[in-house]
């Protein structure tokens, strides 16, 4: 069964949820507003996809940190910490599958990876 990592209000995991829910695609949802998200679990996905692809930098969150806020994240272990205490800045959704982890929505990438 998917493992489906977001933010209930995020445009973005909505639609990720809409295409899972019209293609009849079981999950559990896990809200990182509501249950955080653990060192371990941003490693582990760590050892899918770089650290960089997980830091939401378009996003507002990131966006209102300060010059020198932005300045320490500088590799994995500072990116946790801040994505510990910031989770709105983690890139969303995280989605995982049998063969490991999707980031954000692409309706190509989910119809290839997600049957």
């Amino acid at each position: 069964m998917l493992h489906v990592y977001g933010i209930k209000n995020c445009n973005t995991v909505k639609k990720a949820l809409d295409y899972l829910g019209e293609k009849k695609i079981e999950y559990v949802f896990h809200d990182f507003k509501k249950e955080g998200v653990s060192k371990e679990k941003l490693q582990s996905w760590e050892t899918i996809v770089d650290w960089e692809k997980l830091v939401n930098k378009k996003g507002t969150t990131w966006k209102k940190l300060t010059d020198s806020e932005k300045a320490t994240v500088v590799d994995a272990d500072s990116a946790n910490q801040i994505l510990i205490s910031n989770t709105s800045m983690i890139k969303r959704p995280v989605i995982e599958y049998s063969s490991g982890i999707l980031l954000g929505f692409d309706q190509l990438e989910y119809d290839e990876n997600l049957k």
